[in-house]
């Protein structure tokens, strides 16, 4: 019966593997997609262009970085993200071993300079500066022994942990720090806000702080919810590789095209990274006192987030009815 309704549905075979620019294969892996079936000149083509997201995505981030005002370890935070579009583009185009560490290694750095960001929060040079060495020593380490190992899995066991580091301290600085029952006397007092200010001004804070909060917290589920998504279709992607290149066959092209998981990894692997580093950009100007200079601006979850400093209440822009009532006064 399944048979027979893929028969009706309008496609075209699936071409045979073929020869390719970029022979022979050194990469340590060979993902599900089939070689060179679309084109000589990409091993594996949707695999090589779903990185067009990291790449957008980065670019994105890097214009608001600029733009905003942003502390610039999101900017370098960025420009990694865009260094492992860029490099597993090359890869899954080459299947080349030096593409290949552009493309893993870019992640293990990313996430270090992301613990650094989250770690040094707060701490005296002396700490920044042996946080710094330590974080440098540590990638050289992974850098070194993941050549000497060449066993994906290394990569993937150390990428995990780190994030999950990163992910679990960030959210221990958000709750810790703007939550009103956690939040420490000693922040309370260093807030410029509340200076000379009475019970009603730090009854408006928490509010807004509880608010903020709740958007916080939604943008790290929609985040993580979209990235372990991703690896759960990476995982099948290698659990069931030849299942699926046999159904792929079976429903043709274009359609068997959406069963390239390790794509959809890409792409939402993508969107989660950088929902994280907005995430992060938000968090860091909470914790700098800075919620009333900047906004998050997420109209609905289909688009993607940014942080933009907050327009002043006065335009001049020909529309501000209020603003036109004092110039005539």
């Amino acid at each position: 019966m399944a048979a027979r309704m893929l028969s009706l549905i309008p496609s075209i075979p699936y071409p045979v593997e073929a020869e390719g620019r970029w022979l022979p294969v050194t990469s340590t892996i060979d993902w599900c997609e089939e070689n060179y079936y679309a084109t000589t000149y990409s091993a594996e083509i949707v695999n090589t262009l779903t990185n067009l997201l990291f790449m957008y995505l980065a670019a994105k981030g890097i214009h608001n970085v600029l733009t905003q005002g942003h502390d610039g370890v999101f900017l370098v935070g960025f420009v990694g993200y865009l260094l492992v579009g860029i490099g597993s583009f090359l890869f899954h185009s080459t299947l080349k071993y030096p593409f290949q560490l552009v493309d893993e290694l870019s992640m293990i750095y990313t996430t270090c300079l992301m613990c650094f960001a989250t770690f040094s929060y707060g701490g005296s040079r002396r700490y920044r500066n042996t946080l710094a060495a330590s974080l440098v020593l540590l990638s050289l380490f992974i850098t070194i022994y993941y050549h000497y190992l060449q066993d994906p899995t290394f990569h993937e066991v150390v990428y995990a942990i780190l994030t999950v580091i990163v992910v679990v301290r960030s959210l221990f600085l958000m709750e810790t720090n703007l939550r009103p029952r956690w939040r420490s006397k000693a922040r309370e007092a260093a807030n410029p806000r509340l200076r000379g200010q009475g019970p009603a001004a730090v009854m408006i804070e928490n509010e807004r702080d509880q608010k903020i909060l709740r958007e916080m917290w939604i943008m790290f589920f929609w985040g993580v919810s979209i990235f372990l998504s991703g690896f759960a279709l990476w995982a099948v992607d290698n659990i069931s590789c030849s299942s699926l290149v046999s159904l792929r066959r079976k429903i043709g092209l274009p359609w068997g095209v959406l069963l390239e998981l390790h794509g959809w990894w890409h792409l939402m692997t993508g969107v989660g990274a950088y929902a994280y580093l907005v995430w992060g950009i938000w968090l860091r100007h909470c914790l700098d006192y800075k919620q009333d200079e900047y906004e998050l601006v997420w109209p609905r979850w289909t688009s993607m987030p940014v942080v933009l400093k907050r327009q002043p209440k006065y335009q001049i822009n020909g529309t501000d009815e209020k603003l036109k009532e004092l110039v005539r006064n």
